[in-house]
């Protein structure tokens, strides 16, 4: 089973590849954000209990969030393999997740992470915010996101860096390059359907 772990600062274009890879791939998509909004919409066990920190404006708790992936792996028992979109930000996931992919007989295969110059992340987000209305989109809140997401993130990378499982790659060229930089390194592992 090949598990891809998508990286990048808002704005890096994950969503955007995650789609391209998961239908170049057949890979099953994981983002955590669509998990917790599908689970708590069901009321599912999981979702009822994700649903009381969200009301208080507080974080999921990792083993909610593990549980919920958990549960996404066995209801796709004969996938391909799982791309994890937004998932993990911090060491504590990534050796939760670890535990878990290793608990299901299998392991994180590669981390794709995409780099994008700060100068260009906020012109895409700015324009984003724009374009779809958000209120959060503006300069001072979007520098304050990705400095919250270098800080918070970067021993996620060093994580999988150390087990040889990190690849940097160049995120911004177009859409179509950086898929083909993103898809070079993929083929190592699985070739498209």
């Amino acid at each position: 089973m090949f598990n891809l772990i998508l990286f990048g600062p808002p704005g890096s274009g994950k969503g955007t590849q995650s789609a391209n890879i998961v239908r170049s791939y057949k890979l099953e998509h994981i983002s955590t954000g669509d998990l917790l909004r599908e689970e708590v919409s069901q009321q599912t066990p999981l979702g009822v209990e994700a649903k009381k920190y969200m009301d208080q404006g507080l974080l999921v708790p990792d083993e909610v969030v593990i549980g919920m992936i958990s549960s996404k792996i066995d209801e796709r028992h004969g996938a391909r393999g799982f791309i994890f979109d937004g998932f993990p930000r911090t060491a504590a996931q990534a050796e939760a997740l670890d535990k878990l992919v290793e608990f299901k007989n299998t392991e994180i295969t590669l981390m794709l992470s995409l780099e994008v110059p700060e100068a260009d992340l906020i012109k895409r987000l700015v324009g984003r915010g724009i374009s779809s209305g958000r209120s959060d989109d503006n300069e001072e809140v979007i520098t304050k996101r990705i400095k919250e997401y270098h800080s918070k993130t970067t021993p996620v990378a060093a994580h999988y860096n150390a087990q040889g499982k990190l690849e940097h790659i160049k995120g911004d060229s177009s859409i179509e390059q950086t898929f083909k930089l993103l898809a070079k390194h993929i083929d190592k592992y699985l070739l498209p359907e």
